[in-house]
């Protein structure tokens, strides 16, 4: 929104959570909007900013009232289905904040299917959301339509949403394609993180983390099929969320310019030394 507005000549006035992730503020400050840090949650900023829509003359643009946005979300299902080679996954497992994903996902499969671009096939939708907010996956458990709203606690800021909009659809396709839904603790989270890094190269922020971990979790309760296809949808990266796991990682050795101290450390750290070239 900043940068389309500076981009027109238009002023932008960005209303954030006062606790959000920095990088995810300078991201936006860059463009020179007028940021306006609000004391709570994203509900409550969403709130405020409606409130204010109905009494100034300004378009109050959140992605998740944007119809266009809401239906372009719809691509992340035709590209899974496209790398497949034109085929549906059996499992998807996503994030979920306010639930609009989600189910705009499921939708865009079905639609290649509708077109006899695909073949069809019943994918099973499964969502994953933070333990410290999650009204969605709390409501799945009860085996209720009734989602009680949340005060959100946790690090994964960008599905930090309590009340969520879409929540009811969210529950009709989990339970619609025999889905299921699970939540994840903060150093679950973290752990996610580390392991997608570790093992494929990839920094995810922490809405990666919830669903890697809660994909772990998944498969050691029996709800995801060792036989199934299963795509883990990894939505942000990494460098946007640095404060959530710069506690967790290992300090950089110290060592001074010359190779006995490198491999003094290196001894100290990993309890080896590096193979020397053959003579």
């Amino acid at each position: 929104v900043a940068a389309r507005a500076a981009r027109a000549g238009m002023q932008a006035r960005v209303f954030i959570p006062a606790d959000l992730e920095r990088g995810k503020i300078i991201g936006s400050a860059v463009y020179a909007p007028t940021l306006v840090a609000v004391n709570g949650s994203y509900d409550d900023v969403n709130r405020l900013c409606s409130e204010l829509g109905d009494k100034y003359p300004w378009a109050f643009v959140n992605i998740n009232i944007r119809p266009y946005y809401a239906e372009g979300s719809k691509t992340l299902g035709h590209e899974v289905c496209e790398q497949l080679g034109w085929r549906a996954p059996d499992h998807c497992i996503v994030p979920m904040a306010s639930g609009s994903l989600f189910t705009k996902i499921y939708k865009g499969i079905k639609e290649l299917a509708w077109l006899g671009l695909i073949d069809w096939n019943p994918t099973r939708m499964s969502g994953a959301q933070a333990l410290g907010c999650s009204p969605i996956a709390e409501a799945y458990e009860r085996d209720s339509w009734n989602i009680r709203p949340q005060k959100p606690k946790t690090i994964a800021k960008s599905l930090a949403i309590g009340n969520p909009a879409d929540g009811y659809y969210a529950l009709k396709t989990m339970r619609d394609t025999n889905g299921s839904a699970t939540t994840v603790t903060d150093e679950e989270i973290v752990e996610g993180i580390q392991l997608l890094a570790e093992t494929e190269g990839i920094f995810a922020e922490t809405a990666g983390g919830v669903v890697v971990s809660g994909l772990r979790r998944l498969v050691r309760e029996g709800r995801v099929g060792p036989d199934e296809v299963v795509v883990a949808f990894i939505t942000g990266a990494g460098l946007k969320t640095l404060e959530a796991v710069a506690p967790a990682l290992k300090p950089a050795l110290s060592v001074e310019a010359n190779i006995e101290s490198f491999e003094r450390a290196l001894e100290e750290r990993e309890g080896v030394l590096p193979l020397t070239k053959a003579v």
